[in-house]
């Protein structure tokens, strides 16, 4: 099943970029923004998914990565494979320029799918 999943068949993991140095505060929020922003887009396209998902714990997996293109490459893989997915852009308001893109929530989907995109990516 991948990196911190267990026994889960499905899961929802957040890219979160590295090099935009945002305080750990910083980070949680951004993390909450891509889960609950991804779990909407599975509720609305992958009803059934979020409900297993729900049913199962609500499996959440926090990866790094290093680069605003990174987070953009996640997002097309998972669109491209049917996964529900969705880019934070902060708003500008503390840390960072408006719009900044911070980081991605790729579903909750089938852990098998999500690990084909996120698999080897470590551990925030």
């Amino acid at each position: 099943m991948g990196l911190g999943t267990g026994e889960y068949k499905f899961k929802l993991v957040v890219a979160v970029r590295r090099d935009l140095e945002m305080g750990k505060g910083k980070i949680a929020v951004q993390v909450g923004h891509a889960a609950i922003s991804s779990s909407e887009d599975a509720k609305r396209v992958h009803p059934e998914w979020w409900n297993e998902w729900f049913r199962s714990g609500q499996c959440k997996v926090a990866v790094k990565v290093n680069t605003e293109g990174d987070l953009y490459k996640l997002n097309q893989e998972a669109r491209n494979l049917g996964l529900p997915s969705a880019v934070i852009r902060d708003s500008g308001l503390t840390q960072l320029p408006p719009g900044t893109a911070t980081c991605v929530g790729i579903g909750p989907a089938p852990a098998d799918l999500v690990d084909k995109i996120t698999g080897n990516l470590p551990l925030l």
